[in-house]
């Protein structure tokens, strides 16, 4: 069984510069990564755009280069991988940690292929693996999805995207670019204020001219295998439909925050407890980095500011160390 200063769950932008920062500080390390290399980010959309520009994209001061001043999803994994390879770090990709448990002054984390000890322990896992769920019949048909990837599929079918964010709002226009006859549901009085800014004017223009036609206030109530019925301010409307992209956000795996001890906020924003000083948590030893820290205020944190947390978690660490070897 390996024993490590730290182990870094979640081997995305921020797990990747904490294992950069621990192998700079000369703190073993190793980084559990259930999926390829920056994970969530290759399950974005194939034509994705970030809303950062590249240099805020940057990690450990490494120039970030792209052909845009926002680089595109390819371009994010192109850089973050050449870091990852150039820099050999230790990391184990398709590995899914299952269980992590304090034992006294150590932890024990237990993934489905290995056993580690380790000092410390990083939680850097973001919240894309959960998406909110609308919670009505039929969201669980083969026509339902909660993750969106290539307009090409939907070519000339009836789309119905739920949602008003930033993910909804690139799904529905490039869908319609390619074909498809697109109908957003959307919970609220407006297209989401937080739409990037060079998107919003364009799915605007494109429903007062009703290239897509938008149902504002509105939820959904049901979904059959061939149309879907939506609750809207003018009563009950029947839609035709052929796919359905339930595009309402993700949240952050609080069952597996919870089982580690981390204590979480009672309203509805859920905020795991810690150190804004350390960003450790309530659990000696355990910390949080990146996107996690905001619990369900998703827009909160993002890897422009939040990659400073590897510094400070390594530095607290590295004093820990000193400390006990004094």
């Amino acid at each position: 069984m390996q024993q490590f200063d730290v182990v870094i769950i979640g081997g995305g932008p921020i797990g990747i510069a904490c294992g950069l920062e621990a192998k700079k500080q000369g703190i073993s390390y190793i980084i559990l990564e259930k999926g390829p290399i920056v994970n969530s980010l290759y399950n974005y959309p194939v034509n994705m755009q970030f809303f950062s520009s590249s240099e805020k994209l940057e990690i450990d001061e490494i120039p970030f280069i792209s052909k845009e001043a926002k680089p595109k999803r390819n371009e994010a994994l192109e850089y973050y991988r050449r870091i990852v390879t150039s820099n050999q770090l230790n990391i184990h990709l398709f590995e899914k940690v299952v269980d992590t448990k304090k034992q006294g002054d150590t932890f024990l984390v237990k993934t489905d292929k290995d056993e580690y000890v380790a000092n410390n322990v990083v939680v850097a896992t973001g919240f894309y693996d959960l998406p909110n769920k609308i919670n009505v019949p039929g969201e669980d048909l083969p026509k339902v999805s909660h993750y969106y990837n290539d307009p090409h599929f939907f070519a000339s079918q009836k789309l119905i995207v739920v949602g008003a964010s930033n993910s909804a709002i690139d799904a529905a226009l490039e869908c319609w670019r390619k074909g498809a006859e697109v109908t957003l549901v959307i919970r609220g009085s407006e297209v989401g204020p937080r739409v990037k800014y060079w998107v919003r004017p364009d799915i605007i223009n494109r429903i007062e001219e009703g290239s897509i036609k938008a149902y504002y206030n509105s939820t959904v109530k049901e979904i059959k295998a061939h149309e879907v019925i939506i609750n809207t301010p003018e009563g009950e409307v029947i839609l035709e439909n052929d796919f359905v992209l339930a595009l309402t956000g993700y949240c952050p795996n609080f069952t597996f925050l919870k089982k580690l001890g981390i204590a979480l906020s009672d309203d509805p924003k859920r905020l795991p407890t810690y150190d804004p000083e350390t960003m450790e948590t309530n659990v000696d030893g355990l910390f949080l980095a990146g996107v996690i820290c905001g619990g369900m205020e998703t827009h909160k944190w993002f890897i422009e500011n939040s990659r400073i947390h590897a510094p400070i978690i390594m530095n607290t660490i590295k004093n820990k160390n000193s400390v006990g070897r004094g």
